[in-house]
């Protein structure tokens, strides 16, 4: 049977998809083991400094509610050149900071664009990629995502021995973001033929290029990346009430998961400045660890495909918690520092064994008729969790020290992981626990 749909061209995807994708991934990975130690550099202590990392989370959880209407109203490329140069005003604020405050305010503005570029994203590879291998390629996005923080405090230590400067790094994501706006504009939508700013109409933006009859029947053309994202944030809080028990339940157990992921982004970074290692020796070791975190993304969807959603979720938690109560305890020792490395990198083993964990469970657990609106409150959860997390540490720190707060972190881990093992069996399918 002859169509006259245009055959998927994934090579243009790959460029005007994951190019961007990889470039502000990269320009993130750079700089957030960067921002405790910019702000320790400007005066904060180190209960500010974990304030002021945290408040690229806090921007993001911000930014996750007008995001989907954004992204609705202007498109998705549109949004994702906007949300970069919004993030380069707030990358140029951090490198003229005067003080921690200011420094502050850049990071919190590059916290809200981040959340539009992200969501974003998510809309435009809807849109592009046709149902049949969609999952591999949002599969394939979380890698790029998890290259980008492996690849990015390489550079970032790079440029921060060469400069001598801290704040050089957020230059390194300036940088990403324009390189990613230029793409975004001087290549084609594959999936519209639109280029640069140009916003056909809603009735010419194919979910996607079917390859066979089958695809189209099982995906409605009218599915747009713009129209799933303006679902996902249409009554997001009255959603959050329709679906309390599961969100009240699991979605505390996706926070918990969020929340330990965040919070050692915020505190590896405020360890090494305890500790006394300088920025680039800082960000090595965490650029390190991060390659631990990128090798094992598939690895991850391999174990949950064969042996359930628990197989990946409690060994992450349960490592993850483990690693904070060894690095409370390692603070007295004279061997700290060599603790610390072994301690990122079994962050980042623990890390990497849950990858798409969250992402997961959201799918098993949305209505397949319309799953937009419950995974816009299931990700609502987890980026509350991502979020709060550095407050806490920011706040127990202040209170007590930094060695407290990791201990109180491993608590929440350990939380988390009951949590899971409870309700994972009673909401999912024995095949999928």
């Amino acid at each position: 049977m002859t169509s006259d749909t245009p055959a998927f061209d994934f090579r243009a995807v790959l460029l005007s998809g994951f190019l961007p994708a990889a470039l502000f991934a990269i320009g993130e990975g750079a700089i957030i083991p960067i921002i405790p130690i910019a702000a320790s550099s400007l005066g904060a202590s180190l209960a500010f400094a974990g304030f002021v990392a945290a408040l690229i989370l806090v921007g993001e959880l911000i930014g996750d509610v007008p995001s989907g209407v954004v992204v609705a109203r202007i498109g998705e490329r549109n949004a994702m050149i906007g949300a970069a140069a919004v993030s380069v005003v707030g990358l140029l604020v951090c490198t003229v900071a005067p003080n921690a405050w200011v420094l502050a305010l850049g990071v919190f503005l590059v916290g809200v664009s981040t959340a539009v570029f992200a969501l974003a994203r998510h809309a435009y590879m809807t849109t592009a990629i046709p149902l049949h291998i969609r999952a591999r390629a949002l599969s394939s996005l979380g890698g790029v995502f998890r290259f980008g923080y492996f690849v990015g405090p390489f550079i970032a230590a790079g440029v921060v021995h060469l400069t001598g400067t801290t704040q050089s790094a957020f230059w390194i994501h300036i940088v990403c973001c324009l390189a990613a706006a230029v793409v975004l504009l001087v290549l084609r939508d594959p999936a519209t033929g639109a280029r640069g700013f140009r916003r056909p109409p809603r009735a010419s933006r194919p979910a996607t290029s079917p390859a066979t009859d089958a695809s189209a029947v099982t995906e409605p053309p009218a599915d747009t990346g713009a129209q799933f994202v303006q679902q996902e944030a249409h009554g997001l809080f009255r959603t959050i009430r329709a679906n309390g028990a599961v969100l009240l339940r699991l979605g505390s157990g996706a926070g918990l998961i969020g929340a330990l992921r965040a919070g050692r982004q915020v505190i590896l970074p405020l360890w090494a400045v305890s500790v006394g290692l300088d920025d680039a020796t800082a960000a090595l070791i965490i650029g390190i660890a991060g390659a631990v975190d990128f090798a094992l993304f598939y690895t991850s969807g391999q174990i949950m495909d064969r042996w359930g959603r628990l197989a990946s979720a409690l060994p992450c938690m349960l490592g993850l918690s483990v690693s904070y109560f060894l690095l409370a305890w390692s603070g007295h020792l004279d061997a700290r520092v060599g603790w610390f490395v072994a301690i990122a990198i079994g962050m980042s083993l623990a890390n990497g064994v849950g990858s798409g964990i969250l992402m997961t469970l959201g799918a098993d657990l949305a209505p397949r008729g319309n799953p937009a609106p419950f995974l816009g409150a299931w990700r609502f959860t987890g980026d509350f969790g991502q979020a709060a997390a550095p407050l806490v540490i920011s706040g127990v720190t202040a209170v007590a020290s930094i060695a407290v707060a990791s201990g109180v972190m491993g608590v929440l881990g350990l939380v988390g992981a009951g949590i899971l093992l409870r309700y994972v069996p009673r909401y999912l399918p024995r095949r999928l626990r």
